[in-house]
């Protein structure tokens, strides 16, 4: 406990306890103006992140011990966390305790991982002159936010990369960096502007040098922007697509409906995107609550598939989805196993495909599951977590999806029945679509749009809901994707390759929208390449880590 709390053997002065608090007051500072800078405070608020970690670099830069800076970006980073993720504690009525309890224990957990950086800088100041050390808190940012992404504990909602979606001039040059790019830039201006201010009136030409590369860096990536949005690229495919929002209540629908009722309101609403002309189809996460393929509702399949049929319009929906294996040759190893039936099964969060005249359907397992609130991290490793940790919907037990699958849709020309053109849709479940290098994964196997079907209705009208929207912008640039949200009570909308948002709805209205999806199969350097920064980023902490062992075991050792 002593990183949080330690007695003094020498009283602070006055002069001491001024210059604490003034500290204090500067680390609260850039907390805020972090959180400010996020979805879904409106332009001009992403610009603050340019200066957002300016006072704080003036507190750490002035510490010298490990525990001393570490407990400065432990404050700060409390406060980015307290205000711009208070929302994923749900807080409604209905809420269930253990969301509230994990939401709460987020805020408090989440700022540990930012010592990743700020330890890393500490090791860099024994390694190289200090005044060199600094700039390298950029690419230790982006190690950390990228290795965050890799763990079972992975939440990387507050990469600071993401606080720039609603800067859509800037955030053009996403198809060549990505999120975590924008993540170095971010803290590479912060930290030539604190080298500015400290040279301000102490050394004109220091000033002058850091204020110009800051300005350079800004400018040339605006003005790449501007080239890009004011000469898109458009491709001559289109297809028009149909997304339903029903705004059902998520903690009454897991309670049981009459599951014809649900199923006629779904259909109700996509027969009017469908006389609008919508070839496709999009119903949001675990659209229907129960297991559909089970054995146990082909009345509702039979519904479906005489809608699709009957329309020769695709269809693809969130829904539980179950498997069973009997055969144990076939059995995956995080299959669960029923006692009392004597068969193993496996659990999914699936969106499911299907498809006019063919009663085939195909699946995609989410694979990027919510810590606790969709699996409990380490519970292979640690089974009987998942008997203690379950909240009350019951959500918290789901398995790992298997591949990063796409959806092929042969759409036929309606007046002469030939197929000419087949789409490939990359669909992802929600949380997935906070992921860069995921998303790439889909792009690179071809996916001509990005499905995103979500149920932020969780968390209520908070800024959760809007920050998950916003973020889709990034995908859509990075791979010049047209982005498709399908959300269960908002936000829906269309994003297309640019970042700009065409149509969206209304949070908690049942409504559908219709609109054109420009399709796409150009790559960009970021689809081809999106690991290239974060390895690079990866690799230098890593060698900074091992020099620094190094190092210590030579004085240790006296060799």
């Amino acid at each position: 406990m002593k990183f949080f709390f330690w007695k003094n053997r020498i009283p602070l002065t006055e002069e001491e306890k001024k210059k604490r608090n003034k500290d204090r007051l500067l680390l609260i500072l850039s907390g805020i103006l972090l959180a400010a800078s996020f979805p879904p405070v409106p332009f001009p608020a992403p610009l603050l992140l340019f200066a957002a970690l300016v006072p704080y670099l003036m507190v750490i830069d002035r510490r010298e011990k490990l525990i001393e800076i570490n407990r400065a970006t432990y404050l700060m980073t409390f406060v980015f966390s307290l205000f711009t993720l208070y929302w994923v504690g749900s807080w409604q009525k209905e809420s269930d305790p253990f969301l509230m309890i994990s939401g709460t224990l987020l805020v408090f957990v989440n700022p540990v991982f930012f010592l990743i950086p700020s330890t890393l800088l500490y090791f860099s100041r024994k390694i190289f002159p200090r005044k060199i050390s600094l700039y390298l808190l950029p690419i230790f940012y982006v190690a950390y936010e990228f290795a965050y992404m890799l763990t079972d504990l992975s939440f990387p909602w507050l990469s600071l990369g993401n606080g720039l979606s609603l800067f859509t001039s800037f955030i053009q040059i996403a198809d060549i960096i990505g999120q975590l790019g924008l993540t170095l830039v971010i803290v590479m201006i912060n930290a030539l502007i604190y080298k500015s201010v400290i040279a301000y009136r102490i050394n004109n030409k220091l000033f002058y040098l850091h204020t110009s590369i800051a300005l350079i860096i800004f400018i040339l990536i605006l003005i790449y922007g501007f080239s890009k949005l004011s000469s898109p690229h458009q491709p001559n495919r289109k297809i028009k697509v149909g997304l339903i929002q029903p705004n059902l209540d998520p903690w009454e629908k897991w309670k049981g409906h009459d599951l014809n009722q649900l199923t006629e309101m779904y259909l109700d609403l996509s027969m009017k995107a469908v006389k609008e002309g919508a070839r496709i189809l999009v119903w949001p996460e675990t659209a229907l609550p129960v297991y559909l393929r089970s054995g146990m509702y082909d009345d509702i399949l039979d519904t479906i598939y005489r809608f699709v049929d009957s329309n020769q319009v695709y269809l693809l929906t969130g829904m539980p989805d179950i498997k069973f294996y009997y055969n144990e040759k076939n059995i995956p190893d995080d299959a669960k196993y029923n006692s009392t039936n004597d068969y193993y099964y496996a659990t999914y969060n699936s969106i499911l495909l299907f498809r006019p005249n063919n009663q085939s359907v195909e699946s995609y397992g989410k694979m990027k599951l919510v810590p606790f609130g969709e699996r409990v991290p380490f519970v292979d490793a640690l089974p009987f977590l998942g008997k203690i940790i379950k909240w009350g919907v019951g959500l918290s037990g789901w398995n790992v999806g298997k591949d990063t699958t796409i959806f092929y849709l042969p759409i036929k020309d309606a007046s002469s029945g030939i197929n000419n053109d087949t789409i490939k849709v990359g669909g992802l479940v929600c949380y997935e679509s906070i992921y860069p290098t995921f998303v790439s994964q889909f792009v690179k196997r071809d996916a001509d749009f990005i499905a995103v079907l979500t149920n932020d209705s969780w968390y209520g009208n908070l800024s959760g809901p809007y920050q998950h929207k916003e973020f889709g912008a990034l995908r859509a640039v990075e791979n010049r994707r047209t982005v498709v949200r399908a959300a269960n009570g908002g936000i829906s909308c269309i994003i297309n390759p640019l970042g700009q948002t065409e149509v969206q709805t209304k949070m908690f209205t049942k409504s559908y929208i219709v609109g054109d999806v420009i399709l796409d199969e150009s790559e960009t350097f970021f689809t081809n390449n999106s690991l290239l920064i974060p390895i690079l980023c990866s690799a230098f902490s890593i060698w900074i880590i091992g020099i620094y062992v190094l190092l210590k075991m030579k004085i240790k050792f006296n060799l």
